[in-house]
C-alpha cells in the first residue's frame, strides 16, 4: 500500500451550498484538500481535484458517501484516475468528470457542466455511468449505503531532489507547500488551475518560491489545467506545466524523472525554457539564474 501525506487546506476554498439529493447531501469543492470529516462525512463530494489516489485518500480520510473529481486527461499510466479502484477496494462509489467538459479545479462548473468520463464498478452497480451528466452521477450516489472504510497510511508526500545552494523540492500536492520552502524550487505534480476565489482569499501558491511545476491535468475545459501559470508571472515567478502524458499527475518523482514542459510562463520562457524541455532542464535553467 502506498503512503500519503497529511491533509493540509487549501486557504480560500469555496464551498457551494449543497443540496439534499436522495438519501445524502451533496457538498461540492474546488478542492478534495478542503473535505473535512466533521463536515462531509456521509456526503458525496463533488470536487475540483484530479482523481488520482491522493484525493481518494482524502477522500476515505474524511468518510465520504461517494466522490466525483476530474480525469485531469487521464495521463500517464492512467493516474488522473487512479482512486477509482483504490476506492473500489473500500466499496466506496467514484466516478471521475471528463477534463473537456468542465473546468478542473471549479467544483461549480464540474457539477453545472460536467459530463462522466468513468465510473468505479462501486459506482456502476448504482446506476453510474460513462456520459452522464455529473450532477445525476451524484444523485445515484447518494443513495449509496455509507461504509466504514479502512483508510491506508500515510507519508509526507515530500521529497527532495537536489541540496545545495538552491534546494529543489518535489511536493505530491501544492497543497503541503511551507513557509520554510521560501526560495526553493518546487517541483509538485498538482494540477496547475486557479482556483476560484484565490485573489479575495490569498493564493493557494503563497509562498515566494524560486520556481515551480504543475502538471497540466489535459489543459482540458477554458485550458484550465495551465490558468495559475499567468499569476505567478506577475509575481515573477518562473512557472511550467508539465504534460499529464509525459508524468504522473500526483507523483513529483514521475514529474521530475519523466516531466516534459507543454507550457512555459513568460517568467520561463525569459530564461530560455520552452515546451518539449525536460522538467530537469526547467530546475537547471531556474538555478542557474
Amino acid at each position: 500500500m502506498p503512503t500519503y501525506p497529511e491533509q493540509c487546506p487549501v486557504p480560500g476554498e469555496v464551498i457551494l451550498p449543497a443540496g439534499r439529493v436522495g438519501t445524502g447531501m451533496v457538498a461540492i469543492l474546488d478542492s478534495i484538500t478542503s473535505v473535512d470529516g466533521d463536515r462531509h462525512g456521509g456526503d458525496v463530494v463533488v470536487a475540483g481535484s484530479h482523481g488520482g489516489e491522493y484525493a481518494g485518500y482524502l477522500a476515505l480520510k474524511a468518510g465520504v458517501r461517494g466522490v466525483i473529481l476530474n480525469d485531469a486527461g487521464i495521463g500517464k499510466d492512467e493516474a488522473g484516475v487512479a482512486s477509482l479502484p483504490m476506492l473500489d477496494e473500500q466499496s466506496v462509489p467514484a466516478a471521475t468528470v471528463d477534463h473537456r467538459s468542465a473546468r478542473i479545479g471549479d467544483g461549480g462548473d464540474m457539477h453545472d457542466r460536467g459530463h462522466i468520463s468513468r465510473v468505479n464498478d462501486t459506482a456502476a452497480a448504482l446506476g453510474c455511468g460513462p456520459d452522464q451528466s455529473t450532477a445525476e452521477c451524484a444523485s445515484r450516489m447518494a443513495d449509496a449505503d455509507p461504509v466504514d472504510a479502512t483508510v491506508p497510511e500515510y507519508g509526507p508526500g515530500r521529497h527532495v531532489f537536489r541540496e545545495g545552494a538552491v534546494t529543489v523540492r518535489g511536493l505530491d500536492s501544492v497543497s503541503l507547500l511551507r513557509e520554510e520552502d521560501a526560495d526553493d524550487v518546487i517541483v509538485t505534480a498538482s494540477h496547475g488551475s486557479r482556483l476560484p476565489g484565490e485573489d479575495d482569499h490569498g493564493s493557494y501558491v503563497a509562498v515566494d518560491v524560486t520556481g515551480i511545476t504543475f502538471n497540466d491535468a489535459g489543459r482540458g475545459a477554458d485550458d484550465a489545467g495551465t490558468t495559475r501559470l499567468p499569476y505567478l508571472d506577475a509575481r515573477g515567478i518562473p512557472a511550467v506545466a508539465i504534460d499529464c502524458e509525459t508524468a504522473r499527475i500526483g507523483d513529483a518523482r514521475s514529474t521530475w524523472e519523466t516531466g516534459v514542459v507543454s507550457v512555459a510562463n513568460d517568467a520561463a520562457a525569459a530564461l530560455g525554457v520552452a515546451p518539449g524541455d525536460s522538467c530537469r532542464a526547467f530546475v537547471e535553467a531556474v538555478v542557474d539564474r
